[in-house]
């Protein structure tokens, strides 16, 4: 099987900083893509950044210039920096990876989420 662990979710006044991870365990051969998506109350889970292996990058509109994703292969660990947070930003963060398993099956995997929440 496959865990991937989130941490580094909280309480945060507009303006302010916080660092997502998100680190996978389990048995991986290999980890494609990896991201970070959110789910606000009331709305739909939506895509915030993502990243390959190479480490190409893609983000949402609104978090452009502001969220920084990257990864650590050896470590089987994303990331999210995210500055210049602002209350349309609070929601659960949930990670997701694109995972080859050590049986060379493919399989996305979630994790729990961690709650980000921007209010002063």
């Amino acid at each position: 099987q496959v865990q991937l662990v989130e941490s580094g979710g909280g309480l945060v006044q507009p303006g302010g900083s916080l660092r997502l991870s998100c680190a996978a365990s389990g048995i991986i051969a290999r980890i494609n893509t990896m991201g970070w998506y959110r789910q606000a109350p009331g709305k739909e889970r939506e895509l915030v950044a993502a990243i390959t292996s190479g480490g190409s990058t893609d983000y949402k509109d609104s978090v452009k210039g502001r969220f920084t994703i990257s990864r650590d292969n050896a470590k089987n660990t994303a990331y999210l920096q995210m500055n210049n947070l602002k209350p349309e930003d609070t929601a659960v963060y949930y990670c997701n990876a694109d995972v080859v398993t050590l049986y060379l099956r493919n399989a996305e995997y979630w994790g729990q989420g961690t709650q980000v929440t921007v209010s002063s």
